[in-house]
């Protein structure tokens, strides 16, 4: 058995998701299983290059997992020929100039979405990638998710029939920074700085509805901005430029109406931050990150409508658990070792640029619905 090692310029590790989810609990959650074993009999060993803006924090970070490369020279990390690939999670404003970089320099590139801030910019990429002869992907990480690896058991086993619906819920109250600390970075709520739940979490909706249920044919949204003043990691209050809440509706291929609600100014009254609920002819379920719910037409009660007379049933007792079946990792840590195995042997891998410049096409039309207040075809993209 030979050790493979595969050198990954890890841009943006300094924020929140690209230390946790993909330095902490992917990388280096390779390196401590003992690298990520190929199907060739060989051990790939990821080898991390901090790569950022903020020299101390790489340091420190580096300092803290006992890692030896970092670096604040982007350029001279993507001309050295022992750098195998570019995994970028920066700012959406900073991510197609540092990709195209990474594509012209021949490094293999995996990113975090949405790739681009317009589609144009995002089909320049794929064509860029293709033309290189590179292998890329974009993270979809919430294929990923028990709760909806789940669903997709179902929905591949004919569970719900002919399926007519889904719904979902998705969101949190984001608090506004100034008398508790917002969860979340100030600019995400302005648009000048690339922020937005559409341009967000859209990306995210297109590859869920496509891979689950079918191609998103048509779009209709309406974003809209609920707090218009936050206050920063500072304390210095700013105007909220961008959108924190989005109502959509889309139609998919195959006839499906999905209704998808985002919104960082929602309190939580469900099981999970997101969940799913579909409705077939021959049964429902209700999806969240973990868990998945069922209800077949067999085990449908008839309720009656009745507002003179409490409900006496339970609704919710009323729904079956999906069991595990399987062990479930961390889903960020499983579509990188699908990804490091489609560089190392060329395993297939559909996630790739392109899919990430549809939910870029799918966020675009999306906020223009909403600006102009009518729906929009999304149509099949070539790139």
């Amino acid at each position: 058995m030979t050790r493979r090692t595969v050198r990954i310029a890890m841009n943006g590790v300094t924020g929140r998701m690209g230390y946790r989810q993909h330095l902490v609990r992917s990388l280096l959650a390779i390196r401590e299983q003992g690298g990520l074993s190929l199907t060739d009999g060989n051990v790939l060993w990821p080898e991390p290059i901090l790569v950022g803006r903020r020299e101390q924090a790489l340091r420190e970070i580096a300092r803290r997992h006992g890692l030896s490369d970092w670096s604040t020279d982007l350029d001279a990390v993507l001309a050295d020929p022992a750098t195998d690939v570019y995994f970028d999670s920066q700012v959406t404003s900073a991510r197609a100039p540092a990709v195209t970089k990474a594509i012209s320099a021949g490094k293999h590139v995996y990113t975090e979405k949405p790739t681009a801030a317009d589609l144009q910019s995002a089909l320049a990429l794929v064509r860029l990638a293709r033309q290189a002869g590179i292998r890329h992907g974009v993270v979809q990480d919430k294929l990923f998710l028990p709760g909806l690896l789940k669903l997709k058991r179902l929905v591949e086993g004919g569970f719900f029939g002919r399926i007519l619906s889904v719904r979902g819920e998705f969101g949190y109250w984001v608090f506004e920074g100034d008398w508790q600390e917002a969860q979340r970075p100030s600019w995400n709520y302005r648009s000048e700085d690339g922020g937005g739940i559409v341009v967000d979490m859209f990306p995210h909706w297109e590859y869920v509805l496509h891979e689950l249920f079918g191609r998103v044919k048509t779009v209709q949204a309406h974003a809209v901005t609920h707090l218009p003043r936050r206050w920063d990691e500072h304390g210095k209050p700013y105007e909220a430029t961008a959108d924190d809440a989005a109502y959509a509706v889309f139609q998919l291929e195959g006839g499906v109406v999905a209704q998808v609600n985002s919104s960082w100014a929602v309190r939580v009254n469900r099981d999970e931050l997101v969940e799913f609920q579909v409705d077939g002819v021959h049964g429902s379920a209700v999806a969240g990150l973990r868990h998945c719910r069922v209800q077949h037409r067999s085990a449908t009660p008839k309720p009656v409508w009745n507002p003179d007379l409490a409900a006496t049933d339970s609704f919710r007792d009323q729904w079956q658990e999906v069991p595990d079946n399987a062990v479930f990792g961390n889903g960020f840590k499983m579509q990188w070792e699908c990804f490091l195995r489609h560089v190392a042997l060329g395993e297939p891998f559909r996630w790739d640029l392109l899919a990430g410049a549809r939910g870029v096409q799918l966020a675009e039309l999306g906020l223009k619905s909403s600006a102009e207040g009518r729906r929009f075809d999304v149509p099949e993209l070539v790139p």
